[in-house]
């Protein structure tokens, strides 16, 4: 990794793609500093302190979301945005012309989802303004004034943010997006990595105790480095073979190929459904003071928060609050439907028997036509399986070790999964760009 870095330097191009790529970061940094005209910044910034399970939708913008900046929205519209269209292009037959009809048809997709984006922008911000007006947190109150210049703000640092995302992609190293939204991770580590060492390392009792939490700390987040690196780069490969046939005078055709069926098939967005599931909830009742709470004097409303608090989970000091773990093992089942959900929706292995039979393709063993659908369908449920139950085990870890051991921080599973696929896929984008410039890389190595 740091050859490739260190040798994209020597390269010109590259070289101001990088540097470009890290002033656009820097504008980030500073906008997620600038507050919103007219709220109460402080009062919003404890609000969040006492709702820990917003801990996951304020990592990605940033910590920007309790400050009130005007990037508190940041990039989540977009990505609520692309998910919407993605899904929306298999319901929609239009949608779905657009997506097989190559390049223009993905621009005009990608135009929909910049409308879609600011559509949701100013619907959230719209929401978030009466929402904190009638809490109290805007210091003229709920008026019109004070309304639509919250949604003005947090829409057009949304809007702005979307753009140089799209100008990194085209000028910079490419994946702007997901390299804005890595940042935003990033950039809360640090603290998190404060707080656990003065609690486990400075705060310890003794040496050897302190030296034991270091190194845990240390080996379990190593470990679920490594281990989201395989479920990341896992594959199934199916052997391809297509039969020769006669063009003109020439024989083509005969060559052997394989179709890669990735383990984690559905990255990220199970986690992400289902975390949005259980904090919706929590939200709108923050919004209406209910809180979550547990004992005799707790109403059904705020034991069923306390379930869909992640804060709440394995909790083994007290058996009494052990059972909201109960939400747990909700939380896993979710993960899992969301899994077969979405790849059942972006993975079609009808259209991919029909496409391998009109090419002459087969795999061996197998025939063309219904045979080969069924048996990449039922490849791929086991190979969903396997994925949601890795991608189970990298989100639950982080919250074991909050509610066992009290190890709160704001990054988690998904926050990890997140870094290290960008990571991934920002070296693979350099490495090729090295390649074409007939460079010597990392990953030809």
């Amino acid at each position: 990794m740091f050859e490739t870095v260190r040798n994209a330097f020597k390269i010109k191009d590259l070289r101001n793609k990088i540097f470009y790529t890290f002033f656009a970061l820097i504008v980030v940094r500073i906008g997620c500093q600038l507050p919103v005209p007219g709220v109460d910044a402080s009062v919003i910034t404890d609000f969040f302190d006492t709702q820990k399970s917003l801990d996951f939708i304020n990592q990605l913008t940033g910590g920007s979301l309790e400050k009130m900046s005007i990037f508190a929205l940041n990039i989540t519209p977009y990505i609520t945005a692309s998910i919407i269209i993605q899904l929306l292009t298999i319901a929609i037959p239009r949608l779905e012309e657009l997506h097989k009809d190559g390049e223009e048809g993905r621009k005009k997709l990608a135009e929909y989802t910049r409308y879609l984006t600011i559509v949701l922008s100013v619907v959230e911000s719209a929401a978030m303004a009466i929402g904190f007006g009638q809490q109290g947190y805007l210091i003229d109150g709920v008026t019109f004034t004070s309304v639509v210049t919250f949604v003005v703000a947090l829409t057009a640092g949304s809007a702005f943010l979307m753009w140089l995302g799209e100008q990194i992609t085209e000028k910079g190293v490419g994946n702007g997006i997901s390299i804005i939204l890595m940042y935003n991770i990033v950039s809360r580590m640090p603290e998190d990595m404060m707080n656990l060492y003065e609690k486990f390392v400075k705060g310890a009792s003794n040496v050897t105790n302190g030296l034991i939490g270091a190194v845990v700390i240390v080996a379990v987040i190593v470990g679920m480095v490594i281990f989201i690196i395989i479920l990341s780069d896992g594959e199934r490969r199916i052997n391809v073979q297509y039969s020769k046939k006669t063009q003109g005078r020439k024989m083509v055709g005969g060559q052997s190929s394989h179709i890669p069926l990735k383990v984690n098939t559905a990255g990220v967005i199970p986690v992400i459904f289902a975390g949005s599931l259980f904090s919706m909830p929590i939200v709108i009742a923050g919004f209406a003071g209910i809180q979550p709470q547990s004992g005799n004097g707790a109403s059904v409303a705020q034991k069923l928060l306390k379930v869909l608090n992640q804060n709440s989970w394995c909790n083994f000091k007290n058996f009494g609050e052990f059972k909201y773990s109960l939400g747990l093992v909700v939380y896993i089942l979710l993960l899992i439907f969301f899994a077969y959900f979405y790849t059942s929706i972006t993975f079609n292995p009808q259209e991919i028997a029909i496409n391998m039979k009109k090419q002459g393709g087969f795999i061996p063993g197998i025939r063309p036509g219904k045979p080969t659908t069924d048996y990449l369908t039922k490849v791929l449920n086991s190979i969903i399986m396997i994925g949601a139950i890795g991608l189970s085990f990298v989100a639950i870890v982080p919250i074991f070790f909050s509610g066992a051991f009290g190890a709160d921080v704001s990054f988690g599973g998904t926050s990890l999964i997140i870094i290290v696929g960008v990571v991934l896929e920002t070296l693979k984008q350099i490495e090729s760009q090295m390649l074409v410039r007939h460079y010597k890389g990392f990953i030809s190595e």
